[in-house]
Parts: structure tokens; C-alpha cells; sequence
């Protein structure tokens, strides 16, 4: 059985991916909670996090910003990553601005706000919409899998915001480690492509960065033409097919 860790993407839950797991009973698959642990953390603290001893070669599975943390580990450790499926991933060209990097006066004034924001309970205000509108935009079936008491408890939390700001800023800097690494090869890998839905504004330009990101990994492209971005909703199947069939 091979065990494959799942990196979510931004302001999404580990949760999302039940219907991945489902799917693929014959695989050992370990979703990262972002709400514990951030998908951009160091590599042995998410084999820590997902229960999976150092020595074990793994598969990745990596959506939106997590697509990017899932580069930089099979990019500099590759020894340890056996296959990569990158789901509508976040290209290495999104590196954001830089004077809202971690640690800017800039970015630490963007914390304070959400921060004030929090305090004052907009969160627990408009937290659910923020979800339901993730959902609607980001899905063509635009279903939603969390439970309302679920949803309330996290998108409605005090440092919800503050959180969801230190993922993004976070894979700024995942992108510039990334593109620097890059190109490079020696991991079999598949990228999933979504270009339906909302994903069908600005469909060509991301289709080709896509593309030019595929080749400067040696891998393989599927358009998903039935998906927006949140493919692990809208066509999970497609996913589980690609670890599947993606041999080490």
C-alpha cells in the first residue's frame, strides 16, 4: 500500500478530501489539516503531522498553494517522493509582491487589521458566507461537503483571517524557492488542469503556464474541462485516477 500526503490548498480543510479517500481504498492517503498545520511548513514537520516515519517514500497529492509546497519538497528532497499530482496548482510565477512578504512592515500591518477584524467578530459575522461563496465560484457543482456547524467553527473564527493571510503570503515565498528551483526532473509527475466553470476566464493563460510548468518537470498535463478549481470536489474521480495510473 503506498501512502500519499495531501496538501490542501488556501482556507480549505482536510475534510474536502473524504471523497478522495473514499476512492482510493487501496492507497494510505494522509491529509494535512491546515488548520493545525500549515502546508508550507518544513517537510519533516508535515511527515510529522501526517503520521509518516522519514525513511517511507511517499506520494503527494498538492492543490492551489499546497501544489506549490508539494513542489519544493520533491524538489529538494527528492530521494523521499516516489509520484506528484499537482491539482490546479498554484504556478511559481505567483510570488505576490514582495513588500507583503512574512516579516514586512507592510505584511505585519495586514495582520493587525485582520487581526482587529477578529476581535470585533466580522468573521463570525460573514464567515459562512466567505465559504459558501468559495464554494460557488470555485465549483461547477457547487457542493458543498462541510457541515454548517463546521463551517461556522472555523470560517467564523477570531484568527480565521490572520490565518488564511499567513497561507498566502507564506506561498509567495514558496513560489520565488520554486521557480529558482526549477527546471528539473527525476519525480513522476501529473498535473490536473482545471478550465471549466469560473476557471474558464483567462482559460488559455493558465493553461499555458501550466504547461510550461509540466515541462519544466518532465510531466504531464490533463485539462479538466468539467471542474473549476476545487477539482477534489468536482471531479475527485480524476485525482484518484492519476495516482492511479502514475507509475514511480
Amino acid at each position: 500500500m503506498t501512502t500519499w500526503i495531501v496538501l490542501p490548498g488556501m482556507a480549505e480543510t482536510a475534510q474536502e478530501f473524504d471523497r478522495l479517500r473514499e476512492l482510493l481504498p487501496e492507497h494510505d492517503l494522509r491529509v494535512i489539516d491546515p488548520w493545525q498545520t500549515p502546508v508550507n511548513a518544513d517537510p519533516d514537520v508535515l511527515r510529522a503531522a501526517a503520521g509518516v516515519p522519514p525513511i517511507e517514500a511517499i506520494g503527494l497529492i498538492g492543490h492551489s498553494i499546497g501544489g506549490l509546497a508539494a513542489m519544493r519538497w520533491a524538489l529538494t528532497r527528492p530521494q523521499e517522493i516516489a509520484r506528484l499530482v499537482l491539482v490546479d496548482s498554484t504556478l511559481p510565477s505567483e510570488s505576490g509582491h514582495r513588500w507583503f512578504y512574512p516579516g514586512t512592515s507592510a505584511e505585519r500591518v495586514v495582520r493587525v487589521v485582520l487581526g482587529f477584524y477578529g476581535r470585533i467578530g466580522l468573521p463570525w459575522l460573514v464567515g459562512q458566507l466567505v465559504r459558501r461563496s468559495m464554494v460557488r465560484v470555485g465549483s461547477v457543482t457547487k457542493r458543498d461537503p462541510l457541515p454548517k456547524a463546521t463551517i461556522r467553527k472555523l470560517y467564523g473564527d477570531s484568527r480565521s483571517w490572520q490565518g488564511f493571510w499567513a497561507e498566502l503570503t507564506a506561498s509567495w515565498t514558496t513560489a520565488r524557492e520554486v521557480a529558482k528551483l526549477l527546471p528539473a526532473s527525476g519525480v513522476p509527475t501529473r498535473l490536473l488542469v482545471a478550465t471549466g466553470g469560473s476557471s474558464r476566464d483567462g482559460e488559455a493563460s493558465w493553461l499555458s503556464g501550466q504547461r510550461e510548468l509540466a515541462a519544466a518537470l518532465s510531466g504531464t498535463v490533463e485539462v479538466l474541462t468539467d471542474s473549476a478549481h476545487l477539482v477534489h470536489l468536482d471531479r475527485p474521480d480524476a485525482i484518484a485516477e492519476a495516482v492511479r495510473t502514475l507509475r514511480p
